[in-house]
């Protein structure tokens, strides 16, 4: 797919946003939205994916480490059902399994810590699953 797309991290108080380059290269963490109700939030993702040109929407699906699907990946559906009502964009879910882990250790490696960290733990785990959405797709490319 060419074009931007915007890279999604749901939560129930924050939700994280990131928008890839039109290339596919390079995820870049956009900021958090702090939006109250599911409806709201999808509200909001739609028009920021508009704002910015994006071409499709990716879905971080928290999935259990033995891969299958709990409460929190019922939740994030639920919100993409909503997403989908908001925008005619394609919509894509990609594992994000450890990503919020991955962003607190990069945040402890650059000693980013106390409020800060929580206003950018979310921003950072969006661009995490972006990035590494990225590389999927351009490593299924190659093939």
């Amino acid at each position: 797919m060419t074009g931007k797309l915007l890279g999604v991290d749901y939560g129930d108080v924050r939700t994280g946003l990131a928008v890839s380059d039109p290339a596919g290269l390079i995820a870049t963490g956009v900021g958090t939205l702090k939006e109250s109700g599911m409806r709201h939030t999808a509200r909001k993702v739609a028009e920021e994916a508009a704002q910015r040109g994006c071409v499709g929407i990716v879905i971080g699906l928290p999935k259990n480490m033995d891969g299958t699907e709990g409460f929190r990946a019922e939740t994030v559906r639920a919100f993409a059902r909503l997403l989908a009502e908001e925008t005619t964009l394609p919509l894509s879910f990609y594992d994000e399994r450890l990503s919020t882990v991955e962003a607190h250790q990069m945040m402890s490696l650059t000693g980013t810590h106390g409020k800060k960290r929580r206003e950018s733990v979310d921003t950072l785990s969006a661009q995490i699953i972006l990035q590494d959405y990225l590389d999927f797709l351009r490593a299924t490319a190659n093939r």
